[in-house]
Formats: C-alpha cells, sequence, structure tokens
C-alpha cells in the first residue's frame, strides 16, 4: 500500500516513494467515475477518486491533474499549486498544467504569474483555449500588444471550431495520436469536406512520418476551397517537407499573389526561395517584410539562416544579433551564433542569456536553446564544468519535449539484421532500378559526412545535394499503418515485394530526386539515417554507392550530445541513450558488411585528419571518379550547406577538434559504460588538445 500524505484539504495524495502495480481495470474505473464527478461539479468526492488513483499509481498525471482541478474548485490553491508541480515535474511537455497552474494564481491576485503560465501553457499545447483567452485579457492589462493580438487571433480559430475538432487538436498536442485520429476520421465521415478536419487529419499524418497521405489530404482540401489559406499553407509545408520545392514554392507564390500584403505569406514565400537556391529573392523579400514588421524577431532569424547557407557570415551574425535585440530571450538567435561554431560571446551576452533562463517567464524551448548556447559560449572559454552544467540543462529540457524510446529503436534496428539477410539479397539479384547515379554518405550526426559530402560535391561530376528523407519515407510506407506497440511490418517486408515493385521504387527515387541535381552524373544523399536502410537501398538500387563515415565514437557521441537540432536525432539527448545507439549503428554496420561484403566503403574520420589526400584518393576510386585537385582545395567550394558544420566545412582541415571530449571526461562515465566494448584500450592515452 502507497504511503499517504495530507494534501491540506481532507484529500489524501499518493506519495510518489512507493507504486504499487495498479490493476488497470480498476484504475480505469476509478478514473471514468472520478472525470464524471468532476464534469457534475462535485468536486469533494472527485478528489476523493482521485486520491485513489494515485494509491494505486502515484505517478498518474490524469489522475494528478484532475486532483489539481478539484483543488483549485475547494479553493486550495497553495495545494493545487503543488500538486501540478508535480505534474510538471513528470512532464513539463503537459500544457494543461500550466493552464491549470494559471487559473490558481490568477485566483491569488497574481496577474503576472498568471501571464507568465498561461504562455507557458500554449507553447506546450497551442489548442488550449482557455488559455488563449487567459492571454488576451491578461496582456491587455499587461500592455502586451504583441501577444494579446496573437491571443485574440487564436481565440477566435478555436472557439470557431467543431468541439471533436477542438478536442483533436489537444490530443494532438499531448501526443494522443491513435485516438486524435480516430475521433477525426469519425468527424470526417459525417463532415466529408469539412476542411478544417482535413488539416487536423494531414497534421495527424506529418507526426506519423506519412507525408503521402498528408499531401493528398490537403492537395483535396484545396481543391475543396482554394480560397483556404491556411489550408494552402499547409499544403506549402507538406510539399516543402517533401522537398518538393518547386510545387511548394508554386503554392507559396499562389498565396503571396492572392495576399499580397500578408507578411507571414510573404515570409513563407521568401523560405521557399531558400529552399530552390534562390537567396537574392529570398534576401530581398526578408528585408520587405522587416521593413513591414520593424519588431518581428523571426525575419532577422531567417534572414541570418539565408546568410549564413551562402556562407556571409559576418552579414548572419548581425541579423542573428538584431533577433535577440527585438526579443531579448530569443534562444533561437544565440543559439544560431553559437552553431555558426566560430563566434564567440562577448560577456554582455552571456550575462543576457544567463539572465533569461533563470526567469520564469522563459518558454521551454528558448530554455533550451539558451541552455546549449552557454555551454558553447563557456566551452569557448575552457570553463568546461560550467559548459556540462548547461549541456546538461539544454539536452534534458529538450529531451523533456519529445517522447523518444530507446529501446524500441534499438528492437527496430536489429529487425534489419533477422530479415535482411544473405538469401535475401541472392534471391532478388538483379532486379531493382539499375542506376548508379547516387552516392549515398550514411552515419551517425557530427561524423563527418558533410566534410566527405563537401569533398565529393568539389568533383565536376558530383552534384551535392541534401539530407534527403526519400529513404526513410519509403520505409514508412511499407511500414503501413499500426498502433505503436504493433510488431513492424518493416523490413519484414522486403521479402514479399516483387520485381516489378523493386524497380519502380528505385526509378521514383531517381525521379523525385532530381530537382536537387544541377546537370552532374553523380548526386549525394547525406541523410545519416540511412544507415537503418541499407537493405532496402541495396534492393531497389543495386549500384549505388554507400559510404561510412565513422568517427571514434567518444568524440561522435559527444559532439552529437553538445548539439542541438532543428528536428530528429533524438537519441542524442541522452549520454546513455546516444552510446546505446552508437553501438546499435556499429553492430548493424558489421552486418551489413557480412551479408553485402564490399558494398560499404568506411571512411575513418581520423584518418580523413590524418591523410587528407590517400582517404580523398580511396574516396574517388571507391565511385569510380578520376582524381581532381577541387577536392582536395573543398574548402574553396562556395556551395550553399546547411548542416551544423557549414563554416566548418569552409575552413581546411583542422586536427584540434579529434579529442575535444577529453575536456569533459570527467562527465562523461555514463557514456563509456554505453559504448562499453567499442572503447579502445588506448583510448585513455589520447591528450587534449
Amino acid at each position: 500500500m502507497a504511503a499517504l500524505a495530507s494534501d491540506g484539504s481532507g484529500v489524501k495524495l499518493a506519495s510518489a516513494a512507493v507504486a504499487p502495480v495498479a490493476d488497470p481495470v480498476t484504475l480505469l474505473g476509478l478514473l471514468a467515475q472520478c472525470r464524471a464527478q468532476v464534469q457534475a461539479g462535485q468536486f469533494l468526492p472527485a478528489a476523493a477518486l482521485a486520491g485513489q488513483c494515485l494509491a494505486l499509481q502515484p505517478a498518474h498525471q490524469e489522475a494528478l491533474y484532475l486532483l489539481a482541478v478539484c483543488q483549485r474548485y475547494l479553493q486550495d490553491y497553495a495545494t493545487a499549486l503543488q500538486t501540478l508541480a508535480q505534474l510538471q515535474a513528470l512532464d513539463p511537455t503537459y500544457g494543461r498544467a500550466w493552464q491549470e497552474a494559471a487559473y490558481c494564481q490568477l485566483a491569488l491576485g497574481q496577474s503576472g504569474a498568471a501571464l507568465a503560465a498561461f504562455k507557458q501553457a500554449v507553447s506546450r499545447n497551442n489548442s488550449l483555449l482557455g488559455s488563449w483567452q487567459g492571454i488576451a485579457q491578461l496582456a491587455l492589462q499587461a500592455e502586451d500588444v504583441d501577444w494579446q493580438a496573437q491571443a485574440q487571433d487564436q481565440s477566435r480559430r478555436l472557439a470557431a471550431l467543431p468541439p471533436a475538432l477542438l478536442s483533436v487538436r489537444n490530443m494532438l498536442s499531448e501526443g494522443k495520436l491513435f485516438k486524435a485520429e480516430q475521433l477525426c476520421r469519425s468527424f470526417l465521415r459525417q463532415h466529408p469536406r469539412h476542411v478544417e478536419g482535413m488539416r487536423l487529419l494531414a497534421d495527424l499524418a506529418v507526426k506519423s512520418d506519412v507525408l503521402d497521405d498528408a499531401e493528398f489530404i490537403l492537395q483535396s482540401a484545396v481543391t475543396f476551397e482554394p480560397a483556404n489559406a491556411l489550408a494552402r499553407f499547409d499544403y506549402m509545408t507538406v510539399l516543402y517537407r517533401r522537398q518538393k520545392y518547386a510545387d511548394a514554392l508554386a503554392q507559396a507564390t499562389q498565396l503571396r499573389a492572392s495576399h499580397p500584403d500578408n507578411p507571414t505569406y510573404a515570409a513563407a514565400y521568401a523560405n521557399q526561395c531558400v529552399a530552390v537556391g534562390d537567396f537574392d529573392e529570398a534576401l530581398t523579400i526578408y528585408n520587405e517584410v522587416a521593413q513591414q514588421l520593424p519588431e518581428a524577431a523571426p525575419i532577422h532569424l531567417l534572414q541570418g539562416h539565408a546568410l549564413k547557407t551562402i556562407g556571409r557570415t559576418s552579414d548572419a551574425v548581425t541579423a542573428y544579433q538584431q533577433a535577440y535585440k527585438l526579443r531579448a530571450d530569443f534562444g533561437d538567435a544565440y543559439w544560431s551564433l553559437a552553431n555558426l561554431k566560430t563566434y564567440r560571446f562577448s560577456d554582455g551576452e552571456i550575462v543576457a542569456m544567463q539572465q533569461h533562463l533563470q526567469a520564469a517567464t522563459t518558454l521551454i524551448e528558448d530554455r533550451a536553446h539558451l541552455s546549449f548556447a552557454l555551454g558553447k559560449a563557456f566551452e569557448d572559454s575552457a570553463d568546461y564544468a560550467t559548459a556540462m552544467d548547461y549541456y546538461q540543462q539544454g539536452n534534458l529540457a529538450r529531451k523533456q519535449q519529445l517522447r523518444f524510446d530507446s529501446e524500441q529503436l534499438t528492437r527496430r534496428l536489429h529487425l534489419q539484421q533477422v530479415h535482411c539477410t544473405t538469401d535475401l539479397f541472392t534471391q532478388h539479384a538483379g532486379q531493382g532500378w539499375q542506376a548508379a547515379d547516387p552516392i549515398f554518405i550514411v552515419g551517425l550526426p557530427r561524423a563527418g559526412s558533410t566534410l566527405l559530402e563537401q569533398i565529393l560535391a568539389s568533383h565536376s561530376q558530383v552534384d551535392g545535394t541534401l539530407e534527403l528523407p526519400n529513404i526513410a519515407a519509403l520505409a514508412h510506407r511499407l511500414d503501413g499503418r499500426r498502433m505503436q506497440d504493433d510488431e513492424p511490418r518493416y523490413p519484414a517486408r522486403l521479402a514479399e515485394l516483387t520485381p516489378q515493385q523493386l524497380q519502380k521504387f528505385g526509378e521514383s527515387y531517381i525521379a523525385d530526386t532530381q530537382i536537387h541535381r544541377q546537370g552532374a552524373g553523380y548526386f549525394i544523399d547525406k541523410m545519416p539515417n540511412n544507415f537503418r536502410h541499407i537493405g532496402l537501398i541495396q534492393l531497389i538500387l543495386p549500384n549505388a554507392r554507400i559510404i561510412d563515415a565513422r568517427r571514434e565514437p567518444m568524440a561522435c557521441c559527444f559532439s552529437g550530445f553538445k548539439q542541438l537540432f532543428a528536428s530528429g536525432q533524438e537519441f542524442t539527448y541522452d549520454l546513455t541513450e546516444i552510446g546505446h545507439y552508437y553501438r546499435d549503428y556499429v553492430d548493424l554496420m558489421a552486418h551489413w558488411d557480412k551479408v553485402l561484403p564490399g558494398k560499404v566503403l568506411r571512411v575513418q574520420y581520423e584518418d580523413v585528419v590524418a591523410d587528407t589526400e590517400q582517404q580523398v584518393r580511396r574516396l574517388l576510386d571507391f565511385c569510380g571518379l578520376p582524381f581532381e585537385q577541387a577536392c582536395l582545395d573543398f574548402h574553396s567550394n562556395e556551395r550553399s550547406v546547411r548542416t551544423p558544420s557549414a563554416e566548418q566545412v569552409r575552413q581546411p582541415i583542422y586536427q584540434s577538434g579529434l579529442a575535444q571530449w577529453r575536456h569533459f571526461e570527467p562527465w562523461l562515465e555514463p557514456l563509456k559504460t554505453a559504448l562499453g566494448p567499442l572503447l579502445e584500450p588506448d583510448v585513455a592515452a589520447t591528450p587534449p588538445p
């Protein structure tokens, strides 16, 4: 029996010290009764029922939330805030906990704290109508014009939604994707042309990485309502996510033409210009929007990203600095400066970041960015203990925003070894699309893949592209629709594919990636995570080259740990998880070497640093390309680069980064333990730079 503590209002709250195993039937029944009592306004018996739930499962989030609601209605605001603090600690992304805290603070007359809590709530769940309404009222009192206008607009939009779709939005924000999809599809069966419902269903598809479904749904939505700008904006965004940049630009052009005075659509058009490489047009539009909205910090951030991509680093710095001058706690602006890798923060900037990180009003997304930027700042000044503290804070904040299951990913990677056998490849020998155009560079992030791409893309016969999503998207389609805990259909389904299907998939890959090419005979796809799908690549594109960019495990993993990625790479925000992932990667690559001998060229980053010319010639020989001096002079290549290594690959190779992790060794024991046997016996002998 769990220990019980009084909550101050006669209701017993289960302690988290003991966690008995709950009977799920009993727990669900108690929760249902509790909800019914809350809806009936019977808060004292509802609180008792919530307490019973917590006695069975002390960390049950909904039970804690319902208990806090009851405590507020029973006017025990201080205890409600304690309960909500427990819930927020369990799940910082639980938006309704912040909304409930705001209601308590309003009742206590703390309007400033209430406004801050409402803002935190919508940063986690932008479908909370009550929070937007609270912001609209409190921002008016605080003369916060920008937040007031945004809150009024969001309140109008949410209030106009049918209740079912508002519930879908809330479920989406809370990660309840299956329930949200069920409810949304049920609504659309009754209202098959309801565009807002279609937008939500498409959003569900995006969150499930089924981008082709999302594209089809939104294409239908804009056909039903051509004047619906929001549906067209979503359609443009999905086309961009699918890297159909020309199509996305066409939608952005139409949006801008139909709404010439809308700065949001002008900025979206500029973003699509960046995607197709028209940086001059993009920067012109960004400048126009900045003049139209002189207080809009995000526009300057976008300017900075475009300028960084084309190598105008000093101008990018100015743009990022302008962004944080317009919004003082704009974490992404500070992190973008840090992410240049060559920027050094002033003492004043460091103090400002620290103050914003400590402020209660700073949103969780900004906290993550500020923490990583401060980590970089203190690392640059050789204060490694403080740097590590900030890196750990940033990783924790980012991890709390994600729903990542390390063990599930390990199981998925092991399935590749189970199903992708020598017999499978023998059975399908000679099938697939025979084009030899693609050169895949795979591995872990921060392992040197951008350097290898820059070397190869400096060759006259090779186009550098992007981290293309096409292979992963095909794997998702082959996996099909299923519950998260259901047995995956991919990669087992590979054995079922016909020669015609394999040829079609390979041909489609070549056709769909054509937009990224500039006419060279070969092109690079440097999506690191494609190492998971080498079996699929072999079946559909048997003549493709595959290069494994590998780096010493401690250096690679720690470099990933201190990098805040724009999206994906969820395994990098925990030292143990990134170590396990590296081991899974090495195991799977050993499997590919066994069943596809000679298919993959392994290039060790440290070898490239030690003898660049030898490794460049080795790369070119593997790809069947003649030597060109430009590949050694890769840092002179002016092509746009969109990864965190953009500035580094514009410089000659240097050795100072090989063992930077050594400075942080006192805090890396969890990583060493996770890597285990992969660490070389003499790794301890490597001195720091």
